[in-house]
């Protein structure tokens, strides 16, 4: 794979490409300040722990900084990448493939193929954290953006990475502001919470919301197969 070129963000070492600088802007343009920051921080902070990690070291650097960079896109204010029937996961994932294959006409299948299953499965890590370097390196760093450095992957992040970072994209009420986007996607398309932790916020905090005959268990009572 040829070498990137790369720069240092918030004391990071990250490739820093084209494709990758227009990832940025499609994200600027489509997410608020704090899912925005939100996103760039997991590229952020998967490129810290994955560097620290011999399984990912032979990742595609490039396909890491998308995937994570464009994971949220189904958050999207300006409704443009969301849709009524499908996951935000699933909304984000469409979207980020859609834009590598205008702009990156090169990518082939499997590549393309590793931004959708990152961006798809980043809340599903009994399933991510075993796919390919790509997806394990991307949904690491996502996940430690909601943990913390002392329940970061193999304890890969250190507090003082962490405060440069966060100094560079603050989080802005970082954990309030997932709870009211969650509770948004309950209200505005409840169907596609139901098998996700979204629906958890839907039960907690929006009024009429219920999982009730909605959990996969119902499902399968209701069946009339034996």
């Amino acid at each position: 794979m040829a070498t990137l070129p790369t720069r240092a963000f918030a004391g990071v070492q990250v490739p820093d490409t084209p494709l990758i600088t227009k990832a940025l802007a499609l994200c600027r343009k489509h997410l608020n300040d704090l899912a925005y920051n939100h996103s760039v921080r997991t590229w952020l902070f998967g490129f810290i722990i994955a560097a620290q990690i011999p399984e990912l070291q032979g990742r595609d650097l490039e396909a890491h900084a998308i995937a994570a960079i464009l994971h949220d896109l189904g958050w999207d204010e300006t409704g443009e990448f969301v849709t009524q029937e499908k996951r935000f996961e699933v909304d984000g994932a469409n979207a980020a493939r859609d834009f590598l294959k205008s702009e990156a006409g090169d990518w082939d299948k499997h590549r393309l193929q590793l931004v959708w299953d990152a961006i798809a499965l980043h809340t599903t890590t009994s399933v991510a954290w075993h796919k390919e370097p790509e997806v394990v390196a991307t949904s690491y760093g996502i996940y430690a953006d909601f943990a913390g450095p002392d329940r970061a992957i193999g304890g890969h992040l250190t507090w003082e990475a962490w405060d440069v970072v966060v100094k560079e994209l603050p989080r802005l009420g970082m954990k309030d502001g997932v709870q009211e986007i969650c509770c948004w996607l309950c209200r505005t398309k409840p169907e596609t919470t139901y098998d996700n932790f979204v629906g958890q916020y839907g039960e907690r905090y929006v009024e009429g919301y219920t999982l009730a005959g909605k959990k996969d268990i119902d499902f399968m009572e209701a069946s009339r197969l034996d």
